[in-house]
């Protein structure tokens, strides 16, 4: 065995738990593209809201209400006040979120940070209570005949959207998706991550797209 194989085979064996272990990593901190469209829409004023389901079926569940209160106590901070009578709301406020079932990543063990990169206009994106794949390929990897162990691992797209209407007409004030590369499904820890996304600089400068970094437990959102 020559000297060039045997330290090519010792790398292996150092770069692939290396790069399993940054990838794990990468769920912290947590990174969403946020888009936002307003016209309108009152500042904070002690104006009511009642939060209803995007998706119908949702309304009364009671994932739907625990993740809607999130929804709801960043609107009551900013000064807006929460009623459950939609005949006293001054806004409507629709509220949707969901996971698509994952694609899966085939990987050499050179490693390629998946939240950063060239993804941006080929992975899924939500929109109206659903996700909707545009034509592309995904790029990531390093391709090099000295590492060549592979690994996989499923990569989930989840995303929330937000819509407020003024109850009075009708008319409709805001807009806003979030929406996330993640390798977890868990809507129990992906949906308050967006809406804590959907709050940094709420409501934001209209037609914009920005990235949002969730910081670790105990820590702010700030926006990159």
């Amino acid at each position: 065995m020559s000297n060039l194989t045997k330290m090519a085979r010792a790398l292996r064996l150092i770069l692939v738990p290396l790069a399993l272990a940054t990838l794990a990593a990468c769920a912290t901190p947590f990174k969403a593209d946020v888009s936002r469209f307003e016209s309108q829409l009152p500042a904070p004023a002690g104006q009511t809201f009642v939060i209803v389901a995007g998706d119908p079926a949702l309304e009364g569940g009671i994932e739907f209400r625990t993740y809607a209160q999130l929804v709801s106590n960043h609107l009551t901070q900013l000064g807006y006040s929460p009623v459950t009578d939609k005949a006293a709301a001054d806004l409507v406020v629709s509220f949707g979120y969901g996971v698509d079932n994952g694609r899966e990543r085939v990987r050499s063990s050179g490693f390629y940070d998946p939240w950063y990169g060239s993804w941006y206009g080929y992975r899924p994106y939500w929109r109206g209570g659903g996700f909707y794949r545009p034509y592309g390929a995904w790029g990531w990897g390093w391709n090099s005949s000295f590492f060549n162990d592979v690994y996989s691992y499923t990569v989930f797209t989840s995303g929330i959207d937000l819509k407020i209407d003024r109850a009075a007409d009708g008319v409709r004030l805001f807009e806003g998706n979030a929406q996330a590369l993640s390798t977890s499904n868990r809507l129990q820890y992906l949906v308050p991550n967006l809406v804590d996304a959907m709050f940094v600089g709420f409501p934001g400068n209209s037609g914009e797209t920005v990235r949002i970094s969730i910081a670790p437990e105990k820590q702010t959102a700030s926006r990159d």
